[in-house]
């Protein structure tokens, strides 16, 4: 285990970082990458900056996805794991009223930035037959009214189905990560009932620590309901 490493996009905070704490206990190399630098340097002082790169990286470009992989390999020679973690949230209003321009923003973060985080971590890691993992929602197995998001993340489900067959033979896994209402700064308010984004880590270390021949296709995460 000592020698895999772990690249995790929106690792700054909530479910990136505590996945990264996660992986670190487990003894994984991490690329922690993210916009927010002064974040990432902070998390890695807090895990041991021996086992880890941060790389200050928009996932809505091309050529900063493709830097922070050169830092990968530059630094650690390989990649098995790639957590396709970044994203944004929506906007209220519903299609009627929403602020377009949000619209633009989390869905180039969503679905184009996942995108290119597959293209281009995937050559690394066919060389490895490494595993990817996407922070999906339970927001896109459900019909909410009027939400963007909620469809962004429909999309998220159709890249991670999508993928496994492109790669199907290769010996890469694929898991869709699927978490319901979590208390991570990505909502401005906090919820009253929700999962810890450790929750969701430990789900990411679950099919992590499957054997090779085992593909944890999807993990549906939800809060218990509160007792009336």
């Amino acid at each position: 285990m000592d020698d895999r490493v772990l690249l995790i996009t929106g690792a700054s905070s909530g479910i990136g970082a505590a996945t990264a704490r996660a992986a670190a206990e487990k003894g994984y190399k991490l690329v922690l990458a993210a916009r927010r630098q002064d974040k990432l340097e902070a998390l890695a002082e807090e895990i041991g900056k021996d086992r880890v790169v941060t790389v200050s990286c928009d996932v809505t470009s091309m050529q900063e996805q493709q830097a922070m992989v050169e830092q990968a390999l530059e630094r650690f020679g390989r990649l098995d794991v790639v957590f396709a973690n970044a994203g944004r949230g929506g906007s209220a209003g519903g299609f009627s009223e929403a602020d377009h321009e949000q619209w633009k923003e989390m869905l180039m973060t969503n679905v184009y930035g996942v995108g290119l985080t597959l293209q281009a971590t995937l050559p690394a890691l066919k060389q490895s037959q490494g595993h990817v993992l996407l922070t999906g929602s339970a927001a896109g197995r459900a019909t909410i009214p009027g939400s963007m998001y909620s469809a962004s993340k429909w999309a998220v489900t159709g890249v991670g189905y999508n993928l496994r067959e492109e790669l199907r033979g290769t010996g890469i896994r694929v898991t869709l990560i699927e978490p319901g209402m979590v208390d991570t700064p990505f909502f401005d308010e906090r919820p009253a009932h929700a999962m810890q984004d450790e929750d969701i880590a430990n789900a990411v270390i679950y099919a992590l620590d499957q054997p090779a021949h085992v593909d944890v296709n999807e993990i549906l995460i939800r809060p218990t309901p509160a007792r009336e």
